[in-house]
Formats: C-alpha cells, sequence, structure tokens
C-alpha cells in the first residue's frame, strides 16, 4: 500500500455460523471503501485476499481455521481442457454484453429463479429488490453486470439466462458474484461457462489474473474453482500454484458473497 493512502480502519464481525462447514463459526475482518482512492484500496487489499461487498472490503480472521483460501487463475496461461471447450463451443452463440451496474427487473427475476433452485436456505435467498439494487449499484469501484443472453430475434434481445457482477482490478478481474439459469437442460454447465468467459476476457485484455475469492477445504460447493488450471492460492508467504484432487464434472456454481448490507451496517 502507497503512501497516497490513508491508513484504513479495520472492524471485526461477532463470531456467526459458517455458512460453508457445519458446525464452526465465522469472523470477518473489514474495512470501509470510500473516497478519491478506494479503487486503488480495494485492488492493494484484494491482493492479499479481501473481496469486495457493496462499499466494504472483507475477509475471513476465524479462531482457529484457516480453510477459506483466496484463489486466482492465471488468465494468461488458461488452456480449456477437452469439455471446457466443448462447453465454451456449445454456447458461443450467446450474446455478451458489458453493462453499467444498474440493477433490471430481469436481473432480478433471474437472480430469484437460481437463489431458489441453487441456495433456498442461504444467507441471500430471503433478498428482495432494494437489496439486490444496493449489491448491484453501491459500489465505489469500477463493476460490470455482464450479461448473458439467448441469440437476439428479430432484432429484440433474447432471453437474460445469466449475469456476473464483476470489478475490474488492475491485475485483474474478480467475480463478485454470479448467477444463472439451472433448469434449461439446452444450456449446461452456464455457471462454468461464465468462469471460462471471465478467463479469455482477462487474457485479451493483458489483465494476468481472474479473481474467484474463497476456496474452502472440506466445503463441496467450493470445489469446482480447482477445475480452473492453473490455479494460485494465496498462502502467508504470497500467492503460489495451487492443484488440488481431480474432481468429477458439474455444472459450476456462484462465487461466494455474504448477505448485502450485513458488513456495511457496522462500519
Amino acid at each position: 500500500m502507497t503512501a497516497q493512502f490513508r491508513f484504513p480502519r479495520f472492524f471485526v464481525t461477532t463470531p456467526g455460523p459458517c455458512p460453508y462447514l457445519a458446525g464452526r463459526t465465522e469472523r470477518k475482518v473489514f474495512t470501509e471503501l470510500s473516497g478519491p482512492n478506494a479503487a486503488e484500496l480495494n485492488d492493494a487489499l484484494g491482493r492479499i485476499g479481501f473481496r469486495r461487498s457493496q462499499g466494504v472490503a472483507y475477509r475471513p480472521t476465524c479462531v482457529d481455521c484457516q480453510a477459506c483460501v483466496s484463489v486466482r487463475v492465471v488468465a494468461d496461461e488458461f488452456k480449456p481442457n477437452a469439455s471446457q471447450r466443448k462447453l465454451m463451443r456449445r454456447h458461443a452463440d450467446l450474446d455478451v454484453s458489458v453493462c453499467k451496474p444498474w440493477t433490471t427487473e430481469e436481473q432480478f427475476a433471474l437472480l430469484r429463479r437460481y437463489l431458489k433452485a441453487r441456495h433456498p436456505g442461504g444467507g441471500m435467498a430471503q433478498m428482495d429488490e432494494l437489496d439486490f439494487a444496493d449489491m448491484v449499484e453501491q459500489t465505489p469501484v469500477k463493476t460490470h453486470i455482464v450479461e448473458y443472453r439467448e441469440p437476439s430475434v428479430g432484432g429484440r434481445p433474447g432471453k437474460l439466462i445469466g449475469a456476473c457482477l464483476t470489478d475490474s482490478q488492475s491485475d485483474g478481474l474478480s467475480m463478485v458474484y454470479s448467477f444463472f439459469e439451472t433448469e434449461d437442460d439446452s444450456r449446461p454447465g452456464l455457471g462454468t461457462y461464465i468462469i471460462l468467459e471471465h478467463i479469455r476476457r482477462a487474457a485479451e485484455s493483458g489483465l494476468p489474473y481472474v479473481y474467484l475469492g474463497y476456496w474452502v477445504e472440506g466445503s463441496a460447493r467450493m470445489q469446482y474453482k480447482t477445475r480452473f488450471q492453473p490455479l494460485e492460492r494465496l498462502s502467508a508467504g504470497g500467492w503460489h500454484r495451487f492443484e488440488a484432487p481431480p474432481l468429477p464434472p458439474e455444472s459450476g456454481a456462484a462465487s461466494s458473497f455474504p448477505a448485502p448490507s450485513k458488513l456495511s451496517q457496522l462500519i
């Protein structure tokens, strides 16, 4: 962190149930992102394992547990495997648009369908439209909603089937949260495709990394992240290459994200 930053004030949340590992508790350390250097601060904190939620940067700081590990894909070295190449060809007809971070009713309806199917009891299950608007629009950094649509028909936009809230950082793209259709048999693996498309986008833009949030040892729903190699993990000694045991194919999943407004209310 350079001298231009006022040293941020950090806070710690009270312990609560861990959303990934049964029987454990979690704590987070967080700080506010505000002012003219918010983007630079977010970049610096992102390189040491912080994630953004609205105007807050946070990371786990749990007692006696280090299961949450920050991971990022090395975009310019990534080579898709056979199943990933097949998935990219299958969805190559999708219309992809990088949009300003403004919410729409169509996005919210897609999010509700996704949460109902994949995370019915999760912390975001009770989100309303205002919560969703806060999640997307309250950002002090360069943020976009990347939309994935069926091909247009008669000049009209096709159906929205995927979206990702994405931060642009100086060294890569940070996938804050993605959501997509889960019950369309003609569009399998949309979660994986969205990650693959971000890796391609980063490489073509000369950005070295795609940040995937936290890989959680022992949590089955976070293991999909190890399918994107080469992958780096953050440890006390910095970023290092990381290979986990091979996993069976699956459709992919969204990046981890805390319930909106829970952190920012504590500042």
